[in-house]
């Protein structure tokens, strides 16, 4: 009996493709017009982000949604298999 054969596929990236990119925290102010001087806090337990300048004080308040969705993990990447017909018997 001989060996098996190495798989000629190379191992993908550690879920590189699946890594989110931060979202940006500072921004310019629409009041004073200064670049990355409005942070955002979010609190996630009560649902409330919260925007600041640092500059000119200007403040915001708002609810936020953090639902997320998350897509089902697929087993394999073979199709599923096709539906068996259905026999319908006619008895007269």
């Amino acid at each position: 009996m001989g060996k098996r054969k190495k798989s000629s596929r190379k191992p993908a990236a550690p879920s590189a493709a699946r890594r989110r990119q931060p979202l940006d925290t500072a921004f310019t102010c629409l009041f004073c017009n200064h670049d990355k001087s409005v942070t955002v806090r979010i609190d996630r337990k009560e649902g409330i982000a919260q925007l600041v300048c640092r500059v000119c004080d200007q403040r915001y308040q708002s609810k936020v949604n953090l639902k997320v969705h998350r897509r089902p993990a697929t087993s394999s990447s073979r199709p599923a298999p096709a539906a068996l017909p259905s026999f319908d018997s006619d008895e007269d």
